[in-house]
């Protein structure tokens, strides 16, 4: 990770000092560096040691910066991991150029890996994260959002990258096709499962630990999980205060939100839905060669269920 960080340095260099000053605010903002682990150890596990490694890691980590970015501001968020938002601090327009900036940059560190399949996984990756993310703002404020349509979205929008961040580690160690797929479904399975905690943590979680404001979903009009399955087994009463809830942004109603989720059990449900994806992505992990890295994957998507931010 720190030949990773080393790279991300060297190529956010530019001639504009508004776009590094903005880069290197989002990315030094103690993010979880998840993507970019996630192909070191799948690198790890398959055997491959070269340079590219650390230059791939580094584009994966350019462009989820470059999804933050747009993401905070197409969602008026005002906190992340702690502190302002880039778009809080620096506004929007230079949120959204620097976001840009990013995905350039990107694809111009794409071609240092001379092998037109890394490209077309990334290019396809970024494509499928900018569907999600229309997906999402398509399905704002619809109460009648079902979990089918809610999975489609997180696997699109925030899977998508941690599953081609795993079949990229596959690729550069030449793997054959099945140890590809195997990583594939790991990635998405694992980036499925920390989504859906994700979105628990909104009704769960502790501002502190989280780094964001509590009930940023709903103010966004963000139907997820949790509120699903309240919906599904709540009262017509309960059912009313969260159809009112969601299609008004009623944030003033977040308490009893919150009651309703926790009386219904649907925290629960979500947490076994993740439970579910962590253990699919441990499946696959187990296909791969036994190694600590492969033993670390494992790690790794059982410590999903104890996120707390």
């Amino acid at each position: 990770m720190r030949e990773v960080d080393a790279v991300i340095g060297q190529r956010l260099d530019s001639g504009v000092p508004l776009v590094g000053q903005v880069s290197r605010y989002i990315i030094s903002s103690g993010g979880k560096r998840l993507r970019p682990a996630l192909l070191l150890l799948v690198c790890g596990a398959l055997g491959y040691q070269g340079f590219q490694r650390f230059n791939l890691a580094a584009v994966v980590e350019f462009i989820h910066t470059a999804t933050l970015l747009h993401d905070d501001v197409v969602d008026d968020s005002t906190l992340r991991r702690g502190r302002a938002t880039a778009n809080q601090s620096f506004g929007n327009p230079a949120s959204v150029l620097v976001g840009d900036f990013l995905y350039s940059r990107a694809f111009q560190m794409m071609l240092d890996a001379h092998d037109m399949r890394v490209m077309e996984i990334l290019a396809e990756a970024t494509n499928v994260i900018a569907e999600g993310e229309v997906m999402q703002l398509m399905n704002m404020h619809d109460p009648n959002l079902d979990e089918a349509g809610y999975l489609q979205v997180i696997r699109s929008k925030t899977a998508k990258l941690f599953e081609a961040s795993a079949r990229l580690g596959a690729v550069l160690a030449g793997a054959p096709r099945e140890i590809e797929e195997a990583c594939a479904t790991y990635g998405q399975a694992l980036g499925t499962a920390f989504q859906v905690i994700d979105d628990v943590l909104d009704y769960a979680g502790e501002v502190e630990e989280l780094g964001k404001n509590l009930g940023d979903d709903l103010r966004e009009g963000k139907v997820t999980l949790p509120l699903i399955a309240a919906m599904r087994r709540g009262t017509e009463e309960q059912r009313a205060v969260i159809r009112h809830a969601i299609e008004e942004s009623a944030v003033g109603e977040l308490d009893r939100i919150v009651a309703i989720v926790r009386e219904t059990g649907s925290l629960e449900v979500a947490q076994e839905a993740a439970a579910a994806e962590a253990q699919r992505a441990i499946e696959a992990a187990n296909l791969l060669p036994r190694n600590e890295h492969a033993t670390a994957l494992v790690q790794l998507a059982a410590s999903l269920l104890q996120r707390r931010n």
